[in-house]
């Protein structure tokens, strides 16, 4: 499984639409681990300092750019409070950036790649942009507030985590809770869940928004899509 994983950097269940109904429905993978995603920031890090290539964008330039279409249609402020949840190279963090938003903030509990973005930013001439070293899982209260939180695989991740999976995923949805101000927006993208896996999961102080388009596909006569982008309004 972890070499199909690796092929579409992070995605863990390459199934049917149909087969992707159980919440446990695929295994662990190293891509769950703080290990892995340290080793393989590190290399991304040594690759900007030598050659200033950033490193891949997790599920490519237009999962930001679906994103964004939806924000510049909800009307978020560009004094918005963002939090972009496991930042890795900080990609996102740079086009929110571009696109005006100036009160952003992106955590990752990988020091190197809080190290990388930092670079990145920087290259970009972007300073005011705060990254900060952090799991989300163990924040203890510190963020708190936000208008928007955008996940783009960090908890796809969480879910491939080979120790205390269920746990792990009752944290992240605790923590985004006390993250959200009332009425804040969190803004998913997913390659492991379905949209009705994901309505489960964040079924109790949230509300579903809309789902966003995504390239969809064919197998054996039924319609699927590869990747879920959802939007949720955090409410009490």
């Amino acid at each position: 499984m972890e070499e199909a994983t690796q092929g579409t950097h992070g995605c863990g269940n390459t199934s049917e639409p149909e087969d992707r109904l159980s919440d446990n429905d695929f295994g662990p993978s190293r891509l769950g681990t703080k290990e892995y995603w340290e080793d393989a920031y590190q290399k991304e890090l040594e690759t900007f300092k030598d050659i200033g290539d950033a490193g891949e964008i997790w599920f490519g330039e237009e999962s930001m750019s679906r994103v964004l279409r939806w924000m510049d249609k909800a009307k978020i402020p560009e004094n918005a409070a963002i939090l972009d949840i496991g930042t890795g190279n900080g990609a996102f963090l740079v086009e929110l950036a571009k696109h005006g938003y100036r009160n952003l903030m992106g955590i990752d509990y990988s020091p190197a790649s809080v190290e990388l973005a930092r670079n990145v930013l920087r290259a970009e001439d972007l300073t005011d942009v705060t990254v900060k070293e952090m799991d989300f899982l163990n924040c203890r209260g510190e963020l708190k507030d936000f208008d928007v939180c955008i996940d783009k695989g960090t908890f796809d991740a969480i879910s491939l985590n080979p120790h205390n999976t269920e746990e792990g995923k009752k944290l992240y949805v605790q923590a985004l809770k006390d993250a959200l101000q009332d009425r804040g927006f969190f803004a998913v993208t997913s390659c492991n869940w379905t949209k009705e896996q994901l309505l489960d999961r964040f079924r109790e102080g949230f509300e579903f928004v809309q789902e966003l388009p995504t390239p969809s596909f064919q197998f054996g006569g039924k319609t699927g899509n590869s990747v879920t982008a959802l939007i949720f309004k955090r409410v009490h």
